[in-house]
């Protein structure tokens, strides 16, 4: 089994690889702003396409998707503000989670578009 760190990057390069066969233009892997980051930053037509990616090889407890918290959602609003004023980025600003089970048996990729909405507090 590997360890969290490994499963975490493995499931990063099922993610790039899902979204590139999408038609997505992946611009930046483990963008860091202070001592946040994000995991994806991808352009889909005019959108910018904040991913947050969730690997784990269970689901017992919960959904992967179901530990993007407010909390998270928060810092990856601020996360995604810095990035679009600092870059120049242009268009409309969307967050999607992509949540990943692997398994012997292989890989679930679950996609979520519109995951959830830039709020701040």
């Amino acid at each position: 089994m590997k360890d969290h760190i490994e499963l975490g990057k493995a499931g990063e390069a099922i993610a790039v690889a899902h979204l590139e066969g999408k038609g997505y233009r992946i611009l930046e892997r483990n963008w860091r702003f202070g001592k946040e980051e994000i995991d994806i930053i991808a352009r889909d037509g005019n959108f910018v396409v904040i991913v947050e990616v969730k690997t784990r090889t269970s689901n017992a407890r919960a959904e992967p998707e179901a530990s993007v918290t407010k909390s998270k959602q928060r810092i990856l609003v601020r996360a995604a503000n810095a990035y679009v004023n600092y870059k120049r980025q242009y268009g409309e600003v969307r967050f999607d989670i992509i949540s990943i089970l692997v398994k012997q048996e292989g890989e679930t990729i679950n996609h979520i578009v519109d995951a959830f909405y830039a709020t701040l507090p």
